[in-house]
Order: structure tokens, then sequence, then C-alpha cells
């Protein structure tokens, strides 16, 4: 692993960590969904447009990819009236508890409100309610969906 700062950085400013950003995605939700590894790399691909929206965020450390987390319009069918969302928040594990998934999800918010957005939305297990919660979001509804989510929501300065 090089040596250096880790540095947050917009995934169309360093592209060759999309397919590290698809991996992890796919590893971490769609694989046990049974989704191919390839729509997700779509997915991902769609953050490389010049729009706002969808845009994905990379924690690295010169060429070692250490997380991500993204911006995307909607995360959850069960509440398509909510967006954006930050989602596919993600850290390897040897860099987890470092502050790093903080960072990510702050930077990939500050984003979203930067784009015109006053509220935004998360979604994520119930374990992970404490994490959020300590970044400032609120939780907004709990039990949603198959998987029972938790939704929080954060709003704009």
């Amino acid at each position: 692993m090089s040596e250096g700062e880790i540095t947050i950085a917009d995934l169309r400013a360093v592209p060759h960590f999309a397919a590290d950003v698809a991996d992890r995605v796919w590893r971490a939700w769609w694989k046990p969904k049974g989704a191919p590894l390839e729509h997700i790399a779509d997915l991902v691909e769609e953050s490389l447009g010049g729009g706002l929206m969808p845009a994905a965020f990379v924690a690295h450390r010169g060429p070692t990819f250490i997380g991500t987390a993204s911006v995307i319009a909607s995360d959850m069918e069960e509440r398509p009236q909510f967006t954006p969302w930050v989602a596919a928040v993600w850290v390897d594990p040897p860099f987890r508890r470092q502050g790093i998934g903080g960072t990510i999800v702050g930077h990939a918010a500050r984003a979203a409100f930067a784009a015109g957005s006053n509220t935004i939305y998360l979604c994520a297990v119930p374990a992970k309610r404490p994490f959020y919660q300590r970044l400032g979001w609120s939780l907004h509804e709990q039990g949603v969906g198959d998987h029972q989510l938790d939704v929080f929501a954060l709003k704009a300065d």
C-alpha cells in the first residue's frame, strides 16, 4: 500500500476506480440477489456522465481503493417520493473504524446539497443506526421494505 493522505474524489476524476466501486457494491448488495456484476458496472458508469446525479465518490490512498458512496435519485422502491439518496456506502474492511465512512458520506451529502437539494435520504440496516445518527442524520422511518430498513433524512443547514 502506498503512503500518503486519503483522498475523497469524484469518480469522474479517478475513473480507473469504477471497476472497484462496481465490485464492492455488487458483492455487498447485489451478488446475493443474483444480479450480474455487469448490471452494477453499467450503473456505476452512469456516474461518469456530466450530470450532477448520479455521482459516485471514492476514498483512496494513491492507487489503493478504500471506499465509496454515491448520490442517486432513488434507493428504495417503497419510497419513490424521496430524492436524492446517499447510497452504496462501502469501506473496505482494513480501513473501517477510522472515520473514512463518515467522511465519504459527508462528501456525498454536500454534493447533493450543492446540487440544490434541501433534504437528502439514506437507508440502512438498523444496526447502522448509531453510525448515521452520530453523523447528524435523523431517523425518518423504521422497518421499511422486505429488509426492514431504517430510512434517514438530513436537511441542509
